[in-house]
């Protein structure tokens, strides 16, 4: 009954969306009710799905579109997962969404979009071919840049929305690419389709990834990775990510937790039988996962606005996303559910600790920690809600981003084992400075005196209810449902009979040996990982890191056993905190040398080769014909008589020269 029914996922969104377009001015609160109606309607359906085809089977409706592709709905393990996910926290930011923007004349305009956005990345989950999912990925995008740019009158938000727009279409370029390229293989490899089958198709590309050239794999692959690189915000493409925190508060959760920047994790790991055939694929993706992971922990550290904290904490969060989805080069596909199992947990509390900033700034007018402190005094549901995400966010044991984060970092050893330990250590060091940054912020906030004059009051509870709603799946989603998750995501490719003994035959992939057989499959279960047994100060080290983190944190920023001043370690003439201020001089490096110098330079030498070269050429040559004909046209009198004695003239002429020709044959000079 519900399966029927999937294609109102996206069908109530983009409904909500035209609704309040052209009818929410007219309704309370910008019709923000139809948006959270049409996005809770979208989780009923999953979840009705979910019950009817857990845990064996999946959706499939595929019709046909325009010569070899088709217009299709794919229900799997890993898309239903992400439908439950999306559905559900954006239903809880729409929520909150009605208190926030409660008053701002762009309401009705912001729901619209909003509902939107939610449409696109609904979509884009359930695409059953890599066509279709480009083109939600797309619009997922176009939303991206209408909401961080709401309110575009603000010079900075105008500014983020272009740079997160154009950042954000490099990564598409090569994305784009690549299904070119994978098109073209597909193509030639002369595939005879059954009926309901066609190119680009999931199913269809899973089948016959084996018969693709190793290096056009490779190929796609880095195409794939580039696209992910874009929306996910990893390194060099990061840029965006920290400056979208102008738009609504909202708009951050939105973004950092369940939508746009999930979406990179997500390809990568629909299209993870490619990468795991593709040599070098999944070492590039481990990293650029994990180097993206240590890059941007090291700038939440030194962070001020409240919500940058939180924009840096994303990137580096998505980095252990994409290391881990990176690792499976040593653990099979055992790395889809390990990462997804993290991004699904991570929406819960990053989202959580969104909504929380927004509603301390609702409360206190900044967004400075430094003008904070004290908080936690006046706005007690807020300061726990936000603990208890703050503890998961740092990995505390028993919070969900410990069961979660702290997995990818043991398959990350096991990976170094392998391959190679930099991913590991780097993870390591990325999860340290998390528990630092997290708690320097939370400590900042809610603790201390009052370092300015701000309202001393708690949000309304349509804000505080989806937090506590949140706080609860912060807490134990991770302890309830770990083992159950793997088990669910380890099926999804069993469904496409995918070879992982094979295609690792392709990639030239090194297993872990104790894993054997089963890693090739892909079947590295949770079972198979706790029997290969890792030394204790491995397992124990995600506890102690997490723990000295957050001790760290309190002897520098938690009044009461505070021992240490941040000025005993840094000052405002220390290189390295100027250079994590200024973000390692990425703007300089992008905007100085980058955009005004290479490109720019690039454009003048274009301009002068064009306007001297070529043009000048060109000018030359049709001012040399201008000033000819400039001549001959004197020759046209009008004057009968001048063109009568022009006449006489050429006759003679003729004649003189037809006698000398006849004389000179004469006398044999002819």
């Amino acid at each position: 009954m519900y399966s029927e029914l999937a294609y109102l996922i996206v069908g109530l969104p983009v409904l909500a969306f035209v609704l309040c377009l052209f009818f929410g001015w007219n309704l309370p609160r910008g019709g923000g009710f139809i948006t959270v109606l049409a996005t809770l309607g979208a989780f009923i359906i999953s979840l009705g799905i979910f019950q009817e085809i857990y845990p064996g089977e999946i959706v499939h409706q595929s019709m046909r579109w325009f010569g070899e592709f088709n217009v299709g709905i794919l229900i799997d393990p890993l898309s239903l997962v992400m439908l439950l996910m999306v559905s559900f926290v954006v239903t809880l930011i729409h929520i909150y969404g009605n208190g926030y923007m409660n008053g701002d004349p762009g309401a009705a305009r912001y729901f619209a979009e909003a509902a939107l956005f939610s449409a696109a990345m609904l979509g884009l989950v359930y695409a059953d071919n890599l066509l279709q999912l480009f083109i939600f990925w797309e619009l997922v995008g176009l939303c991206s840049y209408l909401l961080i740019g709401f309110w575009y009158r603000k010079p900075s938000a105008a500014a983020a929305a272009k740079k997160a727009f154009l950042t954000t279409r490099v990564g598409d370029v090569m994305f784009l690419a690549a299904i070119i390229i994978l098109y073209n293989n597909l193509v030639n490899l002369n595939i005879t389709l059954n009926p309901g089958e066609y190119l680009l198709q999931f199913p269809v590309i899973y089948a016959h990834i084996g018969q693709i050239p190793p290096d056009q794999l490779t190929l796609i692959a880095l195409g794939l990775l580039g696209g992910a690189v874009g929306k996910s915000g990893q390194f060099p493409l990061h840029v965006w990510l920290p400056d979208a925190m102008e738009g609504p508060t909202t708009v951050s959760a939105m973004i950092h937790a369940a939508t746009m920047v999930t979406a990179g994790v997500f390809l990568v790991a629909r299209m993870f039988p490619l990468f795991y055939a593709a040599p070098h694929g999944l070492t590039a993706v481990a990293a650029v996962g994990a180097f993206t992971a240590l890059f941007a922990a090291t700038m939440g550290l030194a962070a001020f606005d409240i919500k940058r904290v939180l924009a840096f904490s994303t990137v580096s969060q998505l980095g252990f996303m994409m290391a881990g989805l990176g690792v499976g080069a040593a653990v099979g596909a055992f790395a889809v559910g390990v990462s997804m199992f993290h991004l699904i947990g991570h929406s819960f509390f990053k989202a959580l600790l969104f909504l929380c900033a927004g509603s301390v700034i609702h409360a206190v007018n900044t967004n400075d920690l430094r003008e904070m402190g004290g908080v936690g005094r006046y706005m007690k549901w807020t300061m726990y809600t936000m603990l208890i995400g703050s503890l998961s966010l740092a990995g505390f044991p028993y919070f969900t981003g410990f069961y979660s984060k702290d997995e990818i970092i043991m398959i990350a050893y096991e990976y170094g084992v392998a391959i190679n330990f930099l991913p590991y250590i780097f993870l390591i060091l990325a999860a340290t400075l998390t528990a630092i940054y997290t708690f320097r912020m939370w400590f900042s906030v809610f603790t201390g005196k009052e370092r300015s004059n701000y309202g001393k009051h708690e949000s309304p509870w349509v804000m505080l209810g989806p937090l506590v709603i949140l706080a609860v799946f912060a807490f134990a989603f991770g302890m309830a449902s770990q083992h159950s998750f793997y088990d669910y995501l380890d099926s999804n490719f069993d469904h496409y009979e995918v070879d992982f003994g094979e295609l690792g035959i392709i990639g030239g992939h090194a297993l872990v040996e104790e894993h054997g057989a089963a890693a090739q499959a892909g079947e590295h279960t949770a079972e198979a990982g706790e029997g290969h047994a890792l030394p204790i100060h491995i397992r124990l080290l995600p506890y102690i890191v997490a723990l000295g983190g957050i001790l760290i944190a309190a002897l520098f920023y938690w009044d009461r056993i505070k021992r240490f001043e941040p000025d005993q370690v840094t000052g405002d003439n220390d290189p390295i905190r100027k250079m994590l201020l200024k973000g390692y001089y990425q703007h300089e490096i992008m905007t100085g040398w980058i955009s005004e110098g290479i490109v720019y330079g690039t454009a003048i030498l274009a301009n002068i080769i064009d306007i001297k070269i070529v043009d000048g050429w060109l000018n030359w040559l049709s001012a040399w014909v201008m000033g000819f004909a400039g001549h001959v046209r004197k020759v046209q009198t009008g004057v009968v008589q001048n063109y009568v004695a022009a006449l006489m003239l050429g006759i003679v002429v003729l004649v003189i020269a037809i006698a000398a020709i006849r004389l000179a044959m004469e006398v044999g000079l002819i």
